[in-house]
């Protein structure tokens, strides 16, 4: 049972990170990019530094600080205003849509970086999911116009995939509690030039918009961070981890569904179990690895 940990934990990752789609888009109708930003990772890290104090998380080694500053500026600073600044310009189906295929960004690099083999079965739950995806997207997206925000959104999958590569490194040093804690860290100290926004916007948004990004802040990224660097240390493979990532846009309109009253589309429900069909074949290999291995204890 505890082999499955790490999937749950995923699973739990992108369930909080769909429920930010259209929570940072609501939200952005009252704040600017940058600020929602920096007020959703200074809870972020209020968050993790109570949670690290209460673990007494060591800092890092002077000489891996460099990781921890290109994963916190790459992965989470930069990557969080593209997709601020993307999702601001898109409907919330093509945002999802697109940082959804973030995977396939993070296959390449852990093939190329991480020297991770990929296996046919591996790439065919890859083709599968990919399917499953584009037949959800399709049921919410009437036009797909190559704007800039859909260029912004591409840029921010290439870095999710960047920061799930860097976070396999330094995972292999320290614990999801550092890794996760160091790197929001890291990525709310260069958000702060941004505070001069924030402080002329904040005084005038409504106070449930202050909640919603109270809860961005301490679910879809303190805690979500912090469960996926879980998964990911635990995982054999990065793509085991990432390609919980398709589920994404299916499982936003599952929660519109019971959140909003908004129908799910028979079209949206065969996608969801053609990517369930696809994370299962991908993962596959997982299970004849660990079967073997039984045998070789017996």
């Amino acid at each position: 049972m505890k082999r499955f940990f790490p999937y749950i934990a995923a699973l739990i990752t992108v369930i909080f990170w769909a429920s930010a789609f259209p929570a940072v888009k609501y939200s952005l109708k009252y704040y600017s990019p940058e600020s929602l930003m920096l007020l959703r990772f200074i809870i972020a890290s209020i968050t993790l530094f109570i949670y690290s104090f209460y673990k007494k998380v060591k800092l890092p080694d002077k000489k891996d600080l460099k990781i921890f500053l290109i994963a916190g500026f790459i992965g989470i600073f930069f990557y969080m205003w593209l997709f601020n600044s993307g999702t601001k310009l898109v409907t919330s189906g093509i945002s999802s849509f697109i940082i959804a295929s973030s995977p396939v960004f993070t296959l390449l690099m852990s093939i190329i970086f991480l020297k991770e083999r990929s296996t046919i079965m591996s790439l065919l739950g890859m083709v599968i999911s990919l399917l499953g995806l584009f037949l959800v997207a399709s049921t919410q997206v009437t036009a797909v116009n190559f704007n800039f925000g859909t260029l912004l959104l591409i840029a921010a999958a290439i870095c999710n995939g960047i920061y799930n590569v860097l976070q396999r490194k330094i995972l292999k040093k320290y614990s999801s509690v550092q890794s996760s804690f160091f790197c929001v860290l890291v990525a709310t100290v260069f958000m702060l030039i941004f505070t001069p926004n924030l402080v002329k916007e904040i005084p005038n948004a409504p106070y449930l918009v202050n909640l919603i990004i109270i809860y961005l802040g301490v679910f879809p990224a303190a805690i979500a961070y912090m469960l996926w660097s879980y998964s990911l240390s635990k995982v054999k493979k990065t793509i085991y981890t990432t390609s919980f990532l398709y589920l994404s846009p299916f499982i936003s309109i599952v929660l519109a569904y019971f959140w909003l009253n908004e129908t799910v589309s028979m079209v949206s429900f065969i996608g969801g179990i053609i990517i369930i069909i696809g994370l299962l074949v991908t993962n596959l290999p997982l299970k004849v690895e660990h079967k073997i291995n039984l045998k070789n204890k017996m």
